[in-house]
């Protein structure tokens, strides 16, 4: 099993990842199906994470939409078929930022309390 401090270093791998993929912009992602499936994949990994994340860590970060996170990550591994990407382009811009700002703070808790 890995450790918390795995699981939140990880989110915000994932996190600097598509931020580096979306970082040429909406045409360019939406030009690109590379991109694109690099950035699926790695929202992917990061829903998987966020769910192993323990809960007294998220329930110190109520702003966060965790049930969603989980759900996102359902959608992206067993309805790949339906996956609007214009959506994923939302959660991109609206969602990454909050998230990798409570996932710094659980991670500097995580170090914190050795």
């Amino acid at each position: 099993m890995k450790s918390q401090h795995a699981y939140v270093a990880h989110v915000l791998e994932c996190i600097a990842r598509i931020e580096s993929d979306s970082a040429s912009g909406r045409d360019a992602v939406f030009g690109s199906h590379t991109l694109r499936d690099a950035i699926v994949r790695n929202l992917q990994v990061l829903c998987e994470s966020v769910r192993r994340i323990d809960s007294a860590h998220k329930d110190l970060h109520r702003s966060i939409d965790w049930r969603a996170i989980a759900g996102m990550r359902n959608v992206l591994v067993h309805d790949y078929f339906d996956v609007d990407f214009a959506a994923i382009w939302d959660v991109i811009t609206r969602d990454l930022g909050p998230l990798k700002l409570v996932m710094r703070a659980i991670l500097a808790r995580i170090d914190a309390d050795g």
